[in-house]
Formats: structure tokens, sequence, C-alpha cells
């Protein structure tokens, strides 16, 4: 087995679940992943292998996809309020849709630096990888994924609360 190969095998399933987390969207998420591993055939050597995979698609999402991360988050919220105008709000899975929804809004609202933290931090990163990833300095990470949650949780307490006044105020 090549080196190729064994990367693939090894880092696949946890790249894809990070740049479907990241992205949103599946099919979008194999494709930067495919393409990660396309540049991994153009290596002659890779020192660290998990940090240079997440560098590499953390990168090809940055450059090469921003305008299609905005367009695709406005269509999404755009398709999340028209299903939620012809829902009925007791079904408690609706609720939980609607919790999904402020969650993936909060995470959207953050900066870019703020939500690859959490979202690398999430797939058992250690600080050493995220420093690394995001060009910060190591002692940095802490503080930035502190921050980072705080504001998450800010964000998602805020929405939260303006649906319920936003629910007050049509009763």
């Amino acid at each position: 087995m090549d080196q190729a190969e064994r990367l693939f095998r090894e880092y696949h399933a946890t790249l894809v679940r990070y740049l479907t987390r990241r992205l949103g969207d599946r099919d979008w998420a194999e494709e930067v992943a495919q393409e990660t591993f396309v540049r991994a055939l153009r290596q002659d050597t890779i020192v660290n292998e998990r940090s240079w995979v997440f560098a590499v698609a953390h990168n090809l999402v940055r450059d090469g996809a921003r305008r299609d991360a905005r367009n695709r988050r406005h269509l999404e919220l755009l398709a999340e309020e028209q299903r939620d105008a012809h829902e009925p709000a007791a079904d408690l899975t609706i609720e939980r849709a609607q919790s999904a929804a402020f969650a993936r809004k909060a995470l959207e609202g953050l900066t870019e630096r703020d939500r690859q933290a959490l979202l690398l931090k999430e797939e058992g990163l250690d600080y050493g990888e995220i420093a690394e990833i995001l060009q910060i300095e190591k002692n940095s990470v802490g503080t930035t994924l502190s921050r980072a949650r705080k504001r998450l949780a800010e964000s998602y307490e805020a929405l939260v609360a303006a649906r319920r006044g936003g629910s007050n105020a049509a009763s």
C-alpha cells in the first residue's frame, strides 16, 4: 500500500465528516476531500500527516469556495424560512429542527477562525494541530476555543430569545 492510499484509508472518513460539518453539504465535502488527497499524491513527503490533510482541506475551502458558501447559506436560510412559515409550531420534531437551525445559524455567525477552531476541536485535533492549521500560536488555541464557545452560546441564546419574542408578538 502506498502513502496516498494509506493516507486516504486513515483520514478520509474523519476529513469528510469534518468538511460536512464545516460546509453543510456532504457532496461538496467529498469533492474537497478528493482534491486534498489528489494534492497528497503530488507531495514527496508529508511531515505531520493529519495536520497537513486538514490544513490543505481548510485552505481549499477558504480559498476556493467563499462565494459558493455564501450563496449556499443564503439559499438554505431562505428555504428554512419558507418551511418555518408552513409548519405548525407545536410538534417536538419541529422544535428540534428549529434548535438545529439556530445552532447552524449561530455557528455560521462566528468568525471564520472561531468556527474553524470549534469544528477542528470537535474532530479531535489537538491544540498543536489546530494552531498549525489556523496559523496561530499554540498557547492561543485554548483562549480562541473558550471565546468561540462563549460567542456561539451567546449567539444561539439570542436567536432563541428573538424567536420567542417573535412568537409572543404574534400571539
